[in-house]
């Protein structure tokens, strides 16, 4: 009697496809490519020696983390670039991020405490620029911002919500260096501060304005001529 056998990926084969999820998820926060431009199945297998399988599989991963459009009739993509989209990841970053600080504010223990603390204090000992890198934001600080945000929320302790998080983030991060915008005059450590206090002083209510705002204030420096300029380099 024959069977179905339901096989997973080979293990060479997953490997694979890691390598090049990350060479394409890395060479797309680099700005190797501009915003709209297709990333084509056959080009990538050749330049990266593999199968149309295995770049399918990473582009998909990419595509879930918000760092490509899959369009009907046009494969994929990287996103375009737009003040519209910017501000759709944001609103939804203001809609969910403020819930999951009560959250984590509700629920977090001391443990949950303790890594946010640890969190601020490795932002607030980060540089946030390095020579070399340009009008970026240096990778070790946004790496920090990063861990700093997250590590906020974790408290909340669903998963669901933290996975919808990372892709917001990621979103954001490109926007971010897509902009290459230093906003010089904004007190990133005060606001970086503030939260932290807010949160640990259980005060739920100033917490999520606060967080409100950040948001808001980072949406605004992003937004406008500063993306079309971005458009315009692109």
């Amino acid at each position: 009697m024959n069977q179905t056998a339901h096989t997973s990926p080979s293990p060479g084969k997953r490997m694979l496809s890691e390598q090049v999820y990350e060479h394409l998820r890395d060479a797309i926060m680099r700005g190797d490519y501009s915003p709209g431009d297709a990333l084509k199945p056959q080009d990538l297998a050749k330049e990266q020696g593999v199968s149309l399988a295995v770049v399918r599989e990473a582009l998909v991963r990419v595509v879930g983390e918000g760092l490509a459009d899959r369009l009907p009739n046009r494969g994929f993509t990287v996103p375009a670039l737009s003040d519209s989209r910017w501000q759709e990841i944001t609103e939804a970053r203001r809609t969910i991020e403020p819930v999951m600080l009560r959250m984590s504010i509700e629920r977090g223990d001391l443990d949950w405490e303790a890594r946010v603390r640890a969190a601020h204090h490795r932002l607030a000992r980060t540089p946030a620029y390095a020579t070399g890198e340009g009008e970026h934001y240096s990778d070790a600080w946004s790496e920090a911002h990063r861990v700093f945000h997250r590590t906020l929320l974790e408290g909340c302790g669903n998963h669901v919500l933290l996975e919808t998080f990372d892709r917001m983030w990621t979103a954001s991060e490109l926007a971010r260096r897509w902009s290459a915008h230093r906003v010089r005059d904004r007190d990133h450590v005060g606001e970086h501060r503030r939260l932290e206090e807010t949160a640990l002083s259980r005060d739920a209510d100033t917490a999520a304005e606060v967080l409100a705002q950040h948001l808001t204030v980072t949406v605004a420096g992003l937004t406008g001529s500063t993306l079309l300029q971005a458009a315009k380099r692109a």
